[in-house]
């Protein structure tokens, strides 16, 4: 869907890259490497999505650090149509359909940290949840969204990752 409208896809990459966790930051040379790109073609879309205020520099130790301009207006609904993207709102929906008493659903692994690997790990935390229904949705929701998903459970919140869903106390 977003990668019919948005045809670069390194531009692609790096709004998955900042906008699915507002605190994921990189830098032009870090981000070639793990995009496997050249820096020219980074610091292209850096610039683009820099200059349109999408993202802010920051100068650390003699590099440059970009992350996702969070004052932008546009930033919330382009934080939504990446997760949209990933499937993220797909997954939550699903969870809390079937699942019991879910206090949180956390995103970990590697969409956490902004990279599209193609496996999505989401830890689920509550108590007495449906765990039967985990296997059938694993593969369902994998389906739909075209990607794997890896489900953990828990029985304490976690601190750490990115959280899609928390419970209202």
């Amino acid at each position: 869907m977003l990668d019919s409208l948005i045809t670069s896809k390194t531009r692609l990459r790096l709004l998955v890259k900042f906008f699915i966790n507002a605190a994921n930051q990189g830098h032009m040379r870090g981000l070639a490497e793990e995009f496997n790109e050249s820096t020219n073609a980074i610091r292209k879309e850096l610039n683009n999505l820099s200059k349109a205020g999408y993202l802010e520099k920051k100068t650390i130790q003699n590099r440059i650090a970009y992350r996702a301009n969070i004052k932008h207006p546009l930033f919330t609904p382009l934080q939504n149509i990446v997760h949209k993207y990933l499937g993220l709102d797909t997954i939550v929906s699903r969870v809390l359909d079937r699942m019991g008493d879910v206090q949180q659903v956390v995103l970990t692994g590697d969409y956490a940290e902004g990279r599209d690997t193609g496996t999505i790990e989401v830890t689920i935390v509550g108590q007495s949840l449906n765990e039967t229904y985990l296997d059938q949705l694993a593969v369902k929701v994998g389906e739909t969204i075209d990607r794997r998903v890896k489900f953990t459970l828990l029985k304490t919140p976690m601190n750490n990752g990115l959280v899609l869903y928390q419970q209202a106390d």
